[in-house]
């Protein structure tokens, strides 16, 4: 007996039972991004591995440590994405967007890949939804970023998730606060994690980011950097608390958010979940400002600020949540005999060309077996056809649920299902 072959650790299979949450999301946050004028865009999985290592961070343990990085048969070093925002970036520098508009917003949906430790909510192929906006410097263009978060997670009917916003300065405050982070963390160089002990001396700020415990607690008694902020940056903090306000957005000021990726600047946030099924992995979504990327990987200098949010996580809530998604079939349809086989084959093709679900068994059977298949699909109503059925072109609709069989006209079966009442 040859051996059976798994599926890659960490990257699942989304089966049918399932994959009707995740297409209930997909379904919303196109709907919900359309209305906020984002158009879709795709990037191929696999990129330049130079695009992360410009973008992301050299130092960063995405590059560093997980991503998934291989040499083509070409000798050129691609990696599996494992992030949305550089791949988008990437693609409005080299397609010369800003030439065709001068704002401009794009939201993407697919998998990524990190070679992380894997846990609820946290795996190796992942899936994210995001967004972009380039063009704006404006502080409310910050704020329509999270308010498309909020209004796409009230949509979802998901609550308690809670905003935390922080601002990570820019280039003319942050080397001030790094500094102080610096001196605060070498008073405590021995209690760091080895990890953290080559970011103190390549990139201080990714300290903070850590998820060690020891190391969690070191952060929480350093420095805000909300102190260092420069006049301009504190303008604009403000100005996107004050806008969040007119919005009526809830949200909590927090200085330790740093985010996983050098290059933010400015406004960054987070939303973070409440609800058990996570565990560690709460945060459900984080984004803000990287006013230099576009710049930084060969683009003109175009401000921009995006968010990614984790379907998995998402769709881990939505399943506790209690809600019901797919649409079940309007009819199935059983065979009561061999000579009506062609006939409900002919019968269930017609009525699916006119719109409607509709479930046959092609493997026959008793009707017994037949009827336990259509409570199992969760038909709402059944239609035995047989030889008195065809023969006198007249049926009986049974629902499912219960109640009183419904003489129908095979000829207008689909006008009657049509009109009926949807399954509760």
């Amino acid at each position: 007996m040859s051996q059976k072959i798994a599926g890659p650790k960490g990257m699942n299979d989304i089966l049918p039972g399932e994959v009707e949450v995740w297409q209930h999301v997909e379904r919303t946050a196109r709907e919900l991004f359309s209305r906020f004028g984002y158009g879709e865009v795709r990037t191929p999985t696999v990129e330049d591995t130079a695009l992360f290592v410009r973008s992301v961070g050299e130092e960063t343990d995405i590059v560093g440590k997980e991503m998934y990085t291989f040499e083509d048969k070409g000798g050129r070093s691609l990696s599996l994405r494992p992030e949305g925002t550089a791949p988008a970036a990437r693609a409005y520098i080299e397609h010369s967007v800003v030439n065709q508009e001068p704002l401009t917003r794009w939201f993407y949906m697919g998998p990524m890949f990190r070679y992380e430790r894997m846990k609820t909510g946290r795996y190796r192929q992942f899936h994210q939804i995001g967004a972009e906006a380039y063009g704006s410097k404006e502080p409310a263009q910050d704020v329509e970023i999270m308010d498309l978060v909020v209004q796409l997670l009230q949509t979802l009917g998901l609550k308690d998730v809670s905003l935390n916003i922080n601002s990570l300065g820019d280039e003319t405050c942050r080397p001030a606060y790094q500094e102080k982070l610096v001196g605060h963390l070498r008073a405590h160089v021995d209690e760091l994690c080895a990890d953290c002990k080559v970011r103190l001396e390549r990139n201080p700020l990714r300290v903070l980011d850590c998820k060690v415990e020891r190391c969690q607690q070191i952060a929480l008694a350093a420095p805000s950097i909300l102190e260092s902020l420069c006049e301009p940056c504190r303008e604009h903090f403000a100005s996107v608390q004050r806008k969040m306000g007119a919005l009526g957005i809830k949200f909590e000021i927090n200085h330790r958010i740093m985010r996983g990726l050098d290059y933010y600047t400015r406004t960054t946030f987070e939303f973070i979940a409440a609800h058990p099924v996570l565990g560690t992995a709460s945060t459900v979504g984080g984004g803000g400002r990287y006013d230099k990327l576009v710049k930084s990987l060969g683009g003109p200098d175009v401000p921009a600020v995006g968010v990614g949010l984790g379907l998995d996580r998402l769709c881990l809530l939505l399943r506790e949540s209690g809600q019901r998604f797919g649409q079940p079939a309007q009819l199935f349809i059983a065979v009561a005999d061999e000579g009506s086989a062609d006939e409900a084959l002919a019968l269930a093709s017609r009525l699916r060309r006119e719109g409607l679900r509709v479930e046959l068994d092609t493997r026959g059977g008793s009707l017994k077996s037949q009827m336990k298949r259509a409570d199992k699909v969760g038909a709402t109503y059944t239609l035995v056809l047989g030889e008195l059925e065809r023969t006198s072109g007249q049926a009986q609709l049974k629902p499912m649920a219960g109640g009183e069989p419904v003489p129908v006209k095979l000829a207008e079966l689909a006008q009657t299902l049509h009109a009926a009442k949807p399954a509760a």
